[in-house]
């Protein structure tokens, strides 16, 4: 496994080779579209993108959980959380990768 991260610096630096705006412009361009996304998730709706994969906000009702060194029961508040839910098509890419 890589330790290897891809920041939002990679990604505008991608648009900038590949597509050819200005560094600025690819820049301003990566973050109006993660704007865009987390805009949409704030308010509750899912971010689908072809081929890629669904992000989406579940909400968790409150529950009692259990601290595992004491055994003491722990009231959990509810929450909103953000998952991602990989399409077919990145599971049967990634599952290829990890076979070279």
């Amino acid at each position: 496994m890589s330790d290897k991260t891809l920041t939002r610096m990679d990604l505008s630096e991608a648009i900038f080779r590949e597509v050819g705006l200005s560094r600025n412009d690819s820049a301003q361009l990566v973050e109006s579209v993660l704007d865009h996304m987390s805009d949409a998730l704030v308010r509750g709706e899912q971010v689908k993108i072809s081929s890629f994969g669904t992000f989406s906000v579940r909400e968790k009702s409150a529950r009692v959980g259990r601290n595992p060194k004491t055994g003491e029961e722990v009231p959990i508040n509810p929450r909103r959380v953000l998952t991602f839910r990989p399409s077919h098509l990145m599971k049967d890419r990634v599952a290829a990768g990890n076979k070279a």
